[in-house]
C-alpha cells in the first residue's frame, strides 16, 4: 500500500488545505507537514525498493492492481522500478523546498494562500501518479489530469502575462495528450488481436511489443512521441515553456520546469522504448537530431535572454536536448546517464530558480540589467547562485558532471557524430551562465532594481544609501530562512557530485532491463 498512501497523501493534504482561507500561517504549516509526511514516506519506499531484484522477467515492486473499469480491461495499477523511483524521489525532495521558499511570498490580489499551497500538494499527487502507473490508461489520466492544478499556478498566481502563457501551456499539452490517446486506444486494439483479449497492463503490452510490425508500431510510437516530445521539451515543440516558465511564480516553476517537464523523458524511458523497440530503432535518428539542435539552439537562445526566468527555461531545453541523446543512443551508459540527468537538471534547476526567486524579491524585476553588484551587497546570495551556475554548466565535482558525462560516454560508441556535435553545447553552456553571472553579480553597484532598492531605502531624492550597513539592508543577504531552503540543494547538488553510487545502483538494473526490451547489444559492453 506504501504507493497507494504515497499518492493519495498529497491530494487529502490539497482538501485539507484549501478551505484554510481564514489562516493563512496555519494553511502553510499543514501543507508543510503534509509534504514532510511525503518524504519520509518516500524514503520508507526506497528503503522498500531492492534494486538486485529487477530484471526483465519483474520489472516492478511494491505493485499494487485492482479492477478499474473492467469492461475496458484497466486496472489500477501502480508499481515502481529504479527509474521511476528516482523521480518519485525528487518530487519528494523538491516539495518542502518549494514551500519554504513561497513561505513568505506575495500572493496576488483576490488569492489566497491556502489555494496556492493546495495546487502545489495536488500537483505533487498528480506526479506520483504518472510516475507510478503501470496501466497504460491510468497513466494517460494522469498524464492530463496533472495539467489542471499547474494550470491554475500559473493563470491565477503568475505574472504579468500569466493568463496568455497558462493557455498556451495547456493548449500544448492538451494537444499532445489527445494525439497519444490515439496511440493508447490502437495500442488497445492491437494488443486483442495478439493477446486474444485487450488490455492496457504495461507487462503484457510489452510481452507482445517485439510481435507487433514495424508499420504498426512506428505510428503507434509518433503518438506518444509527440505528447512526450512537448512534455519534455523538444525543439521544435518547445515553445510553450518559456513563456509558462517565465509567467509562473517561481515555486510553481520549480514544480515546472524541475519534475513536471520530466515527464517526457520518463515517458520516451517507460513508454516508447520497451512499448516500440523496432519504432524506437527505426525513428532514433529523427530524435537525436531534434536533441542535438534543441542543444544547440536553445543554448545560443539562452545567451540572447534579458529575462531571467526565460533565461532558466532555455538552458533547460539545451539539458533536455542531453537527455534525449542519452535515451536514444541505446547504451546502458547513456541510458544510465539521462535518467540521473533528469534528477540532477531538477536539483540544478531548482536552485538556480530559487535563487533568481531571491533576487527579484529583492529587487522586483527580473530583467538581466536591472541588476550589477550584487556580490557586494550579498555575498551569500551571489555564492548560491554562482554554485547552481556552475553545476548548471556541468563542473566536475557537481552532480551534473557525473551524468552528463555518462550521456557522453556512453553516447559516443554509438553516435559520435551526434555526440560531437552536442559537446559544442558545453561550451555555450560556459559562456551563457558565466555571462548572466558576470552581469548580475559582479562589478560595481549598478542597475534599476539594485539601485532603486538602496534609493528606496535611503529615502526621497537619495540614489545610494550611504552607509554600507545600510546598503545591505536596502538589499539584504540571505535570511535564515532562505539559508534553510538553499542548504538541502548544495548537499544534494556536492554529495551527488562526489558519490553518486547510491542512487545509480538503484537506476542501473532498471535501464538494462530496459536496454533488453529494446533488444539491442551494449555498443560499451555494460555499465561498470
Amino acid at each position: 500500500m506504501l504507493l497507494l498512501i504515497l499518492l493519495v497523501l498529497p491530494l487529502v493534504g490539497a482538501l485539507v488545505v484549501a478551505p484554510m482561507t481564514g489562516n493563512p500561517r496555519g494553511a502553510k504549516v499543514t501543507a508543510m507537514g503534509f509534504a514532510l509526511a511525503s518524504l519520509v514516506l518516500t524514503v520508507i519506499t526506497w528503503l522498500a525498493y531492492s534494486p538486485t531484484a529487477v530484471d526483465h522477467l519483474s520489472r516492478f515492486q511494491l505493485e499494487l492492481s485492482v479492477p478499474w473499469i473492467p469492461a475496458f480491461g484497466t486496472s489500477f495499477a501502480l508499481g515502481v522500478d529504479g527509474i521511476a523511483l528516482v523521480m518519485l524521489a525528487l518530487i519528494a525532495v523538491l516539495m518542502p523546498i518549494v514551500m519554504g521558499f513561497s513561505w513568505n511570498q506575495e500572493i496576488p490580489e483576490g488569492r489566497t494562500e491556502s489555494g496556492f499551497f493546495a495546487l502545489l500538494l495536488a500537483t505533487q499527487g498528480m506526479l506520483v501518479g504518472v510516475f507510478a502507473a503501470t496501466d497504460v490508461f491510468l497513466f494517460y489520466v494522469f498524464f492530463e489530469a496533472m495539467l489542471i492544478p499547474m494550470y491554475f499556478l500559473i493563470g491565477r498566481f503568475g505574472g504579468p502575462r500569466r493568463q496568455y502563457a497558462a493557455v498556451k501551456f495547456f493548449l500544448y499539452s492538451l494537444l499532445g495528450g489527445l494525439i497519444m490517446l490515439a496511440s493508447v486506444i490502437g495500442l488497445y486494439v492491437v494488443s486483442g488481436e495478439a493477446l486474444g483479449e485487450a488490455t492496457f497492463s504495461w507487462v503484457e503490452l510489452q510481452s507482445i511489443a517485439a510481435t507487433l510490425p514495424e508499420s504498426t508500431q512506428i505510428w503507434l510510437f509518433l503518438g506518444f512521441f509527440v505528447a512526450f516530445a512537448i512534455k519534455a521539451p523538444l525543439v521544435p515543440f518547445h515553445t510553450w515553456l518559456p513563456d509558462a516558465g517565465a509567467e509562473a511564480p517561481v515555486g510553481a516553476g520549480v514544480l515546472l520546469v524541475g519534475v513536471l517537464d520530466k515527464v517526457g523523458t520518463f515517458g520516451f524511458l517507460r513508454y516508447c522504448l520497451p512499448l516500440f523497440p523496432l519504432a524506437s530503432q527505426r525513428l532514433a535518428p529523427l530524435v537525436l537530431t531534434l536533441a542535438v539542435v534543441g542543444v544547440l539552439y536553445a543554448a545560443l537562445l539562452a545567451v540572447a535572454q534579458t529575462d531571467l526566468k526565460r533565461f532558466v527555461s532555455y538552458t533547460s531545453i539545451a539539458h533536455f536536448g542531453f537527455i534525449a541523446l542519452g535515451i536514444f543512443a541505446f547504451s546502458s551508459q547513456s541510458l544510465a546517464g539521462a535518467t540521473l540527468y533528469m534528477v540532477n537538471h531538477g536539483i540544478t534547476t531548482g536552485m538556480l530558480f530559487i535563487g533568481i526567486g531571491f533576487l527579484i524579491a529583492r529587487g522586483g524585476s527580473r530583467l538581466i540589467g536591472d541588476y550589477g553588484g550584487v556580490h557586494k551587497l550579498a555575498p551569500l546570495l551571489a555564492g548560491t547562485f554562482l554554485l547552481a551556475g556552475l553545476a548548471s554548466l556541468a563542473l566536475p565535482g557537481t552532480n551534473s558532471f557525473v551524468s552528463e558525462f555518462l550521456v557522453l560516454v556512453g553516447s559516443y560508441p554509438r553516435e559520435p557524430v551526434y555526440t560531437i556535435l552536442a559537446t559544442v553545447g558545453i561550451i555555450f553552456a560556459a559562456l551563457y551562465v558565466l555571462w548572466v553571472y558576470q552581469q548580475t553579480m559582479q562589478g560595481p553597484v549598478r542597475g534599476a532594481a539594485v539601485l532603486g532598492a538602496l534609493e528606496r531605502a535611503g529615502g526621497p531624492g537619495t540614489m545610494i544609501a550611504p552607509e554600507a550597513a545600510a546598503k545591505k539592508r536596502a538589499f539584504p543577504d540571505l535570511s535564515g530562512r532562505e539559508v534553510a531552503v538553499l542548504t538541502p540543494l548544495i548537499v544534494l547538488i556536492i554529495g551527488l557530485g562526489f558519490f553518486p553510487g547510491p542512487v545509480l545502483d538503484v537506476i542501473n538494473p532498471s535501464v538494462v532491463a530496459t536496454m533488453n526490451e529494446v533488444g539491442l547489444s551494449d555498443p560499451v559492453g555494460g555499465i561498470r
